[in-house]
């Protein structure tokens, strides 16, 4: 897969997640959006560690929700 092709997935991928910690958490998108961009997991995934992007988009939120409380 191109380089673009893959950034594409990501960042559908990523649309997901922001989506789904809004809910969870019932904030805004744009503050999802802070949350995910400034996690430690977001740039694991985004760095291809340990096959993140291979996991479910609500298991990906859900280890992020938990980053942010515990920060």
């Amino acid at each position: 897969m191109s380089d673009l092709g893959r950034q594409t997935i990501l960042q559908m991928k990523y649309a997901r997640i922001i989506a789904a910690i809004s809910k969870m958490m019932d904030i805004d998108e744009t503050k999802a959006m802070d949350i995910f961009y400034n996690s430690d997991t977001m740039q694991l995934i985004n760095d291809g560690v340990g096959d993140l992007h291979c996991r479910s988009d609500l298991y990906l939120a859900e280890e992020i929700i938990r980053e942010y409380k515990e920060a």
